[in-house]
């Protein structure tokens, strides 16, 4: 595409990226649901796995690998 000014391009740049962006649909907001136990029982959940995680032991076989890597 070939332009007669810079000035006339960035003025071509700015009109088609303002109409793109009306074109494009709204997203929805996410409802806000009430507060209680529904963000406890995520936070609870993830601090579960977390911990299950952290207790984990490592298998013989990759403390192997690492051994001969060290």
């Amino acid at each position: 595409m070939s332009f007669e000014t810079e000035k006339d391009a960035e003025t071509r740049r700015k009109s088609a990226q303002t109409s793109d962006s009306s074109d494009t649909p709204h997203r929805a907001q996410p409802k806000k649901g009430k507060k209680g136990s529904g963000g406890a029982d995520l936070g609870q959940a993830l601090r579960s796995a977390y911990q299950r995680t952290i207790d984990e032991q490592i298998p013989p076989d990759l403390l192997d690998l690492l051994g001969k890597l060290g």
